[in-house]
């Protein structure tokens, strides 16, 4: 895990990011199961070839962050920007190893056992129909057919931020893996459809059938100012998977400088959206620990 030398400029700290805490207090215990760490720059560099400029978000602000929303645990997704190299996520995750997980980001299965002993407990995968070839810092679909017997031999999951179109297309091979797979981003539909699409009723059928998770995370799935065409998809989940649904804030936003969210107000929207304090405690606090602590 050398820190890798670069000739591109290390970004600019940028704004800094919000957080207020929400206007409901959370559920004791409860979890942000998605958020990233960079910097400091100097200590961990990004790579040249990385696709967007993150911000100073350090292991500091990050536990800030979580102490402000009232967050008891936190779950540190490695970014890409960082390339294949975990050392800014493993330096955050021995600061409070009580209270965080770690999900890597590797094409190694050898690096797993020593990932594990640091606090990790699974991998990330993309697939956005984007990419042409491979990016520096991404695992694919193919990676996780190829990594999935370390993932299921070390009780850990795969993360996968993808399409829920790209995911039915393969949803054969990954009901064959036997892991448990977690899902980004309400999993990734496409929005101007509605929830009424075959794709993600399909979707939400499958999930049913296996040991699968989503975070409802609505931002990049709805828009600004309160992500309203993301709420259909949501009130399904709940409907679909409540023991299976799990809450990340995505902080510290990446891409959405001129837009930042809080992640107060995203919980502030999505317990308006639900009413229901056993589903609220669940989502929140009882899903993410029975996930999260089972390895």
């Amino acid at each position: 895990m050398d820190i890798q030398s670069t000739q591109r400029p290390q970004p600019q700290p940028g704004p800094r990011r919000p957080a207020s805490a929400p206007q409901k207090p959370l559920p004791p215990g409860a979890w942000d199961c998605h958020a990233h760490v960079f910097g400091p720059f100097d200590k961990f560099p990004v790579i040249d070839e990385r696709r967007y400029e993150p911000p100073l978000a350090s292991a500091e602000d990050y536990l800030a962050m979580l102490d402000t929303i009232g967050f008891a645990n936190g779950v540190v997704v490695h970014a890409s920007a960082k390339g294949f190299n975990m050392a800014n996520v493993a330096d955050t995750l021995r600061r409070a190893p009580e209270r965080l997980i770690g999900v890597a980001v590797t094409p190694n299965a050898d690096e797993l056992e020593a990932l594990h002993q640091q606090g990790f407990r699974a991998l990330r995968f993309t697939e956005a129909g984007r990419h042409a070839g491979r990016s520096p810092g991404t695992l694919y679909f193919d990676d996780l057919m190829r990594l999935a017997p370390k993932i299921r031999e070390l009780k850990w999951h795969a993360q996968i931020w993808g399409r829920c179109d790209l995911v039915m297309d393969r949803a054969q091979e990954l009901s064959a893996l036997n892991i448990p797979i977690v899902f980004d981003h309400l999993g990734y539909p496409d929005a101007q459809k509605g929830a009424n699409d075959p794709v993600w009723l399909n979707f939400i059928d499958w999930l049913k059938t296996g040991d699968y998770w989503v975070k409802t995370t609505p931002i990049r799935v709805g828009k600004l100012p309160d992500w309203s065409d993301a709420k259909p998809f949501y009130h399904s989940l709940l409907e679909a998977i409540p023991d299976r649904v799990i809450f990340g804030s995505d902080w510290p936003f990446l891409s959405l400088d001129h837009n930042l969210p809080n992640p107060g107000t995203i919980i502030d929207t999505l317990e308006s959206w639900t009413r229901d304090e056993t589903l609220w405690r669940k989502m929140m606090a009882d899903n993410p620990r029975t996930l999260y602590r089972r390895g």
